[in-house]
């Protein structure tokens, strides 16, 4: 199971990012940079909605005030 490990602050950053890159290709054309910026927006995108790093989780970073001890 996928465990929330963002604050809301780094989850609405990631948000707004994910927003910017995402139509990439749109704009500059399908070349291989701007699918590369695209699937990045995806992963930060999911990164967002969904509140959980899996690189974070990797490593055993949390920034989610709620996972942490008293």
């Amino acid at each position: 199971m996928i465990t929330v490990n963002q604050n809301k602050a780094e989850r609405v950053l990631r948000l707004i990012v994910a927003a910017a890159i995402l139509p990439a290709p749109l704009v500059m054309g399908a070349t291989a940079y701007p699918l590369a910026l695209a699937a990045l927006g995806a992963v930060l995108l999911f990164n967002a909605l969904s509140g959980a790093c899996l690189t974070y989780q990797a490593l055993g970073v949390s920034t989610c005030s709620i996972n942490q001890p008293d």
